[in-house]
Order: C-alpha cells, then structure tokens, then sequence
C-alpha cells in the first residue's frame, strides 16, 4: 500500500510538470512559404531566453519608420554559433531573409529557415536555409519584397 501511494505521489509530480515542457508553436503565424528579405537598420540585439530578438527599423513607403521585431532563438542557441551581445550593434544595416508574419504586423521568425547578412560588407552572420528549399532564394542585388504597402 506504502508503494501504491509513493508512485501515485511520483505520477502526480509528473503529469503536473510536463505542461513546463510545452513549448509555443509559430505554425501558422508566418507565412513560411514565401519569405521575405528585407534591409534594415539594427535597433537593439536582445540576447534572451527562450528567444532572442533583433529590433530593427525599416523606411516605410511614405518614409515613415517601421519598426521590425525578429524573433532567434535562444542566447545559448546563438552562442553555440559565436554570436555574442556586439555581433549586432546599433546603427548596423542588415538584410534578412525569412518567413514574416501573416498577419502584416512587423514581425519574423528566424528560428528555421532563415539568412541574416550584414549588408554593407555582405557577411552571412546566419544561415539557417535548407539548400534544396526552392523558396528560400539565396540573397540578391533586386530589390527585396515585403509586406503590402511597404517599400525597402
């Protein structure tokens, strides 16, 4: 009987501890089949857990500023790849390739398929696109698309 209460003890730990274990999906937030490469000017590199964010600021159509948030992933993640809280400074220009958010707010996700270079010496700082992905284009001269109505 002292066992039988002992596991159901033990059980009730468990099963109260595994929503901590849960982790937020993005399916369906972004739009992942067709990403967007945009050009922009660092704000702010957050080197955070659970996910790390880049703030940066876009000239909009009307020159208004747009300000971008785009979600990494965590501090320790970035790391693991040499990244450190000066491998974006304010005042940087970068162009990032990735799947921005479907609801047209100024948001991405780069935690998959994804590119971040840095735009005046063109050094890939991130690149985490799956090379038989054919609609992840590597980066180019043409000029980057976005969201409806605005211009980079």
């Amino acid at each position: 009987m002292k066992k039988l209460v002992v596991l159901a003890f033990l059980g009730s730990i468990v099963l109260s501890c595994t929503p901590l274990f849960a982790h937020h999906g993005f399916a369906g937030r972004y739009d992942e089949a067709n990403p967007i490469t945009i050009t922009g000017t660092v704000v702010e590199l957050q080197m955070i857990n659970p996910h790390s964010q880049i703030i940066f600021e876009v000239k909009g159509p009307k020159g208004e500023i747009q300000r971008w948030h785009a979600e990494l992933g965590g501090a320790s993640a970035l790391h693991r790849e040499g990244w450190t809280k000066d491998t974006l400074k304010a005042g940087t220009r970068i162009t990032i390739l990735g799947p921005a958010a479907k609801s047209g707010t100024y948001d991405m996700n780069l935690s998959h398929e994804s590119r971040i270079t840095l735009t005046d010496s063109g050094k890939m700082i991130h690149d985490s696109v799956q090379s038989g992905n054919a609609n992840a284009p590597r980066p180019a001269a043409a000029a980057p698309a976005g969201p409806a109505g605005a211009e980079y």
